[in-house]
Order: structure tokens, then C-alpha cells, then sequence
């Protein structure tokens, strides 16, 4: 039910700002209708670092030119705490971007944080040359939730690091070079990654081989729409015609995150997967977005679609903001790495194992996955009910709290709506919502908040989007 508010930002009291940012507001007189935040009883400290100004500065000084930012304003960022976070005047944003599906958790959830700090009192590294039970009480923590023979852990830093790794193991295994990735796919910005990421914004001009990139079975622009197993064939024919018939593997997401919130085909996955195993390839689950829950039916993206991978990689949600990445396969297949020495420094750093043991009882303590499976479902109801309110919205889609929305300026030709998306981002920001943006085109909204969002917060968020869009 819709709860709206008339006089801009008047009457939100504690539930968006603090008492300083809240009497700069009752400054401001406005007709603009603001929908509710949802009360939230917490106010971070007060903030006596430098202002956005500043951070602004030495970052154009000091800071590769790489980097940019959203919004014309910069968010300055100092705090947060659970799904929401604060800027330097303290006030409230709700956080529907999550760290780029990072934050499952909360921003500073307390066991998490208490696991951490206990660890770095202790011990903050040794590398793995050492024994430590924190490394090996998560390794075993987390190869309790995978299917099958998957049971064999090696920690990276990285969801990038991951997927290097992963294709490293996949060509070793089977003494082949050839990958099979589909087109419209990230999976890291490293030497081999960049080779299996297809969209040529992430894509630098240098030498990358060995990868054939398959039709994407995206059933929004799709050729075949819904029909995953049409698109499979192109794979079977990139194999016959491609490759020497066999491959070392095939690597994809179950939802493409930077791709804009994309989910395979049904039928599309057991198909290839069947494929590639007829070429002697490994199947690589990219599990970097998808996983730890966040899709709310299952906890990893590709048990939606009824295969079991030989490796399965994953990062982001793992650590709840702390930088870990890891792959888990199988004993056999783990072998491949011993023929040399491979080693990591900081894969598998106590407080990091630590930290992301501690994410993994939350998630089941909390029943996150519950949350996401109900509050995302509810979330991506009411986002339905808005496309057909406003025609810029031209496709809705995604799974529990990994949901996608389309903007398109003709919904039949299905143009991307470019300039739109980033009105509508600041509209939102004002507000007080943040989301993240994606897609070849770069207009979708990447919907992946932190997984303890509730039926209020989507409530804030989808009237947010709804105001926004009337404003286009």
C-alpha cells in the first residue's frame, strides 16, 4: 500500500536524517510528494572527517583516473548499519545496491564485526605455510552447503582471482585450452577473465585467447526468447567448428550481475552442461553474484536450474564486504593443482576465513534466504505492478533479491533508455533510495540489496522508483 507524504521531506523526522541534517530540511519548502522512509532506530556518531569536497580532491589528485562514481553530486559514505547508510551530514540512504551484491548481511552486522575484531586480536596473518583452524573450520563450514563431491576449498581475494583460477584448473585438468563463455558475461578483469568477459566496455585492447563466447540465452532481447535449449546448440556448433571437439570448460552465471540482472533460459544450462561433458569439458558455475543465498529459492544460483558444476566459484556475498573469494570443487579435480606450486598469500587470512564464517551463521540464524525467497518475491510484485503504470519500464525480472529493471524509450523496439536511467538515479537518490545500474547498455537498475531488507523497505523503494519515473 502506497504511504506517501505532501511537503518535501517535512515530516520524515529521525527516519531519514539526523537532528542537523533534519532542521536543514524543514528549511526547504517544496509541493514535491516524498514517499516514507521506514523508521529505523539508529544514528551513527557524528562525522569530523574531511567533506565530499576534499575526498573529491585528492581522489582526482591522488587516485587512478579509473575510478568514477555515481550521481553528479558524489556520495560521501562514512557509516552504515544494516540495510541502510549515512552520508556526512547523517542522512539515512536506503542501500538497495549492497556493495554491488556484497553486503548480504547488513552494513556492520555485530556478530560479523565481533568475529573479525576477536580474530585480529589474535592473530591477523601467517599465510597458509601454518596451521590454523579458522581457515579450515570455514573450508569445511562451506563445503557443507555444496551438492555432490564438491568439497575441496582453495581461498583467493577475489571473485576475479576466483575465476582465474577456476579456468587455470579447467585447462589443466583436462590438457585443453578452448573455454566456452556466453556473450554479454563479466567474470573479472585479470589476464584470462577479461578473455571469458563479453561486453567490450570491460574489454582493453591486449592479447586475450583461447575463449569462444556463446549466443546469450537472455530471454528479454533473446532470438529464442525463453527456449534455452536453441540457444545450447550454438554452443555444440562453436565446439564442432571452433575447437579441436574438445574444450577445457564452459563458465557462466545463473543471473549475468553486470550484464543487468539476467537469468538463463530455462532448459539452457542442463543442455550445454551435457555438452560440454560429451567435449571432456569442466562446467564452472560463476557463483560471484548469485550466491550466498541471494536468490532466496536456493543458496547458489545454478541449483535453480537442476545442474550440479565441477567448479564453482564465488566472492562478494561470502565475506559481507571483507575481501575473500574462493572456488570449491571436487577431490579429483583439486589435483590438478599440485603438479606445481600454487600459492596465495592472502587467500585464506585468518580474519577473513573468520569474518566469513561468521557471515555464513548469520545467513542460516537469520534465515536470510527465507528473507530474500519472501521479501524479494514481494519486491518484485510490486515492481510488476509499476511497469504497467509506467511504459518506460520494459522488462522486470530476476530472483529473490537479484532483481533487474529495464527502461527502455519503446518498449517494442526495445531501445535502451541510456539518459533516462541516470535522471532517474539522481530522482531516486534525493529521495533517498540507492541503486546500481548495469546492462550492455547501461540501463538497468541492479537491484541486490543487503538480504535483511524487508517488505517496508521495498514498499520505500518501488514508491521511490514510481516517483521517479513520473518525473521523466
Amino acid at each position: 500500500m502506497r504511504r506517501l507524504l505532501i511537503g518535501r521531506l517535512s515530516s520524515l523526522h529521525h527516519r531519514a536524517f539526523s537532528k542537523l541534517a533534519e532542521s536543514e530540511a524543514l528549511s526547504e519548502k517544496s509541493s514535491t510528494i516524498v514517499p516514507i522512509m521506514p523508521p529505523f532506530d539508529y544514528s551513527p556518531p557524528p562525522y569530523d572527517g574531511p567533506p565530499a569536497a576534499e575526498i573529491i580532491r585528492k581522489r582526482s589528485e591522488f587516485l587512478s583516473p579509473a575510478l568514477f562514481h555515481f550521481y553528479k553530486k558524489p556520495l560521501n559514505v562514512v557509516a552504515g548499519k544494516m540495510q541502510y547508510l549515512f552520508d556526512e551530514n547523517g542522512r539515512r540512504y536506503l542501500d538497495a545496491f549492497a556493495g554491488i551484491a556484497t553486503v548480504c548481511c547488513g552494513h556492520c552486522h555485530p556478530e560479523i564485526i565481533d568475529a573479525i575484531i576477536n580474530q585480529t586480536k589474535k592473530l591477523q596473518h601467517s599465510t597458509v605455510v601454518y596451521l590454523n583452524h579458522a581457515i579450515a573450520d570455514f573450508a569445511e563450514a562451506l563445503a557443507s552447503k555444496m551438492p555432490g563431491d564438491l568439497k575441496v576449498v582453495f581461498f583467493t581475494n577475489s571473485g576475479t582471482e576466483a575465476n582465474e583460477l577456476a579456468m587455470l584448473i579447467a585447462r589443466l585438468y583436462t590438457g585443453c585450452q578452448d573455454i566456452v563463455s556466453l556473450r554479454n558475461a563479466y567474470h573479472g578483469n585479470a589476464a584470462g577473465t577479461m578473455g571469458a568477459t563479453a561486453q567490450s566496455n570491460y574489454k582493453f585492447n591486449v592479447v586475450q585467447s583461447g575463449v569462444h563466447h556463446a549466443l546469450n540465452p537472455d530471454q528479454y532481447r533473446g532470438v529464442f526468447g525463453s527456449d534455452g535449449e536453441k540457444y545450447a546448440k550454438d554452443v555444440q556448433e562453436i565446439i564442432d567448428f571452433g575447437t579441436s571437439g574438445h574444450v577445457a570448460g564452459f563458465i557462466s552465471e545463473a543471473i549475468q550481475g553486470v550484464g543487468g540482472i539476467l537469468e538463463l533460459a530455462p532448459g539452457y544450462l542442463p543442455a550445454v552442461y551435457k555438452i560440454i561433458k560429451k567435449a571432456g569439458g569442466l562446467c564452472i558455475a560463476d557463483e560471484v553474484q548469485s550466491g550466498f543465498a541471494r536468490t532466496g529459492s536456493h543458496f547458489w544460483g545454478f541449483e535453480a536450474h537442476g545442474v550440479v558444476p565441477d567448479i564453482v566459484t564465488m566472492a562478494k556475498g561470502i565475506g559481507n564486504g571483507i575481501p575473500i573469494g574462493a572456488i570449491v570443487t571436487t577431490p579429483e579435480i583439486a589435483q590438478a593443482l599440485t603438479r606445481r606450486n600454487y600459492f596465495n598469500t592472502f587467500g585464506g587470512n585468518p580474519v577473513c576465513t573468520a569474518g566469513a564464517h561468521a557471515v555464513l551463521k548469520v545467513l542460516e540464524k537469520e534465515k536470510l534466504q527465507e528473507n530474500a525467497l519472501i521479501v524479494g518475491s514481494y519486491l518484485k510484485d510490486r515492481l510488476k505492478v509499476l511497469q504497467e503504470k509506467h511504459e518506460i519500464i520494459g522488462d522486470v525480472r530476476g530472483r529473490g533479491l537479484m532483481l533487474g529493471v529495464e527502461l527502455v524509450t519503446d518498449r517494442k523496439l526495445k531501445t535502451p533508455a541510456i539518459v533516462e536511467i541516470l535522471h532517474a538515479m539522481e530522482e531516486m537518490k534525493e529521495i533517498g533510495v540507492l541503486v546500481g545500474k548495469g546492462g550492455f547498455y547501461g540501463n538497468v537498475f541492479r537491484i541486490t540489496p543487503p538480504l535483511c531488507f524487508t517488505k517496508d523497505d521495498a514498499d520505500f523503494l518501488v514508491d521511490a522508483m514510481d516517483l521517479a519515473m513520473s518525473k521523466l
